[in-house]
């Protein structure tokens, strides 16, 4: 599959035997691209799309962080842990060291309920406590835990950040 854009439209053309799959990792292409040019995010809508189309249609749980810098430019977004249907093990060392390693200045943590219920669990807001704790000690803002379902959940929006 090739993913052709005009220049001087926004229009698409998928060519050859083009998958579910494919169309999925096309939009995220996309998406990423909008953020790159965007250059920084400025709310939690920003995010929300990219990780939407990132973790949306996964059958396991998965949790990744949106590194970015003191101005919110993104730097990177990793995966950083895969779980199963219902769950993943999230070490906060692992996080604090993938902070380090890019020289992250703040950061939007992201996971997925493959339910599709997106209402941040207990054990979702104790995680996220942990995570803020752990990378504050190294100068590194939580701006936002984002859970993806059928709908994005912004925890900052939700007053639990």
């Amino acid at each position: 599959m090739q993913l052709a854009q005009s220049l001087t439209h926004t229009r698409y053309k998928l060519t050859g035997e083009t998958t579910e799959q494919d169309v999925l990792a096309a939009a995220e292409a996309i998406l990423k691209c909008r953020l790159e040019r965007q250059g920084s995010i400025g709310t939690p809508m920003d995010a929300s799309d990219f990780l939407r189309m990132r973790l949306g249609a996964l059958l396991h749980e998965e949790f990744h962080v949106l590194w970015l810098d003191n101005r919110h430019r993104i730097l990177d977004c990793q995966k950083l842990f895969t779980g199963t249907v219902d769950g993943a093990s999230v070490h906060p060392r692992e996080v604090v060291r993938a902070a380090l390693a890019i020289n992250a200045s703040a950061a939007i943590l992201a996971h997925n309920h493959p339910s599709g219920m997106a209402e941040p669990s207990a054990a979702d807001r104790m995680l996220t406590h942990e995570l803020r704790e752990a990378l504050r000690l190294i100068g590194v803002r939580v701006l936002d835990h984002i859970v993806v379902g059928k709908e994005c959940v912004s925890m900052a929006d939700r007053g639990l950040i």
